[in-house]
């Protein structure tokens, strides 16, 4: 028997809205790339989504209508992050036609959760893709380092 996954299944059109609202002003969509011992190249790709508030109420509103998450307390703020890829997947799916500021983060987001990496070609590729994603967020723009230039750095032409 399939186990049907039930992130945002029981949300109207208005909720949606509403969630998508909150992600493109409140929001982040991240990519990044981890030294993985475990991962064949190793490394491996994460995406986060993150909505940030000042009341906690609201987050455990999104924690219950899409059932994931987590919910972290900041020095001031509140988090809830979805760090688990199919939920990531499922959540950005939900809220895409109703995204507006957050869209194309969406978009290359979902590209790099969709990826299956089998070369370390793929992986470079991942990491342009995560890196073009780290644009558009204005918190990134200044990082020194790209995840392209690490991977190269760390994996042998060969691989």
């Amino acid at each position: 028997m399939l186990k049907v996954n039930p992130v945002g299944k029981q949300c109207s059109e208005a909720e949606k809205a509403y969630a998508a609202g909150f992600l493109d002003a409140d929001g982040a969509i991240m990519a990044t790339i981890e030294k993985h011992q475990e991962k064949k190249f190793g490394f491996r790709v994460r995406v986060t989504v993150k909505v940030t508030q000042s009341r906690r109420e609201i987050l455990e509103w999104f924690q219950k209508k899409f059932h994931a998450g987590l919910i972290r307390k900041n020095r001031t703020t509140f988090d809830w992050q979805i760090r688990d890829q199919k939920a990531a997947i499922d959540f950005l799916e939900i809220l895409l036609p109703y995204l507006k500021v957050k869209k194309l983060q969406a978009q290359k987001a979902l590209r790099i959760l969709r990826r299956t990496i089998k070369s370390s070609s793929q992986l470079r590729q991942v990491a342009d893709l995560a890196d073009s994603l780290s644009h558009l967020n204005v918190r990134s723009q200044g990082r020194r380092k790209n995840f392209v230039t690490m991977i190269q750095e760390n994996c042998s032409r060969n691989d």
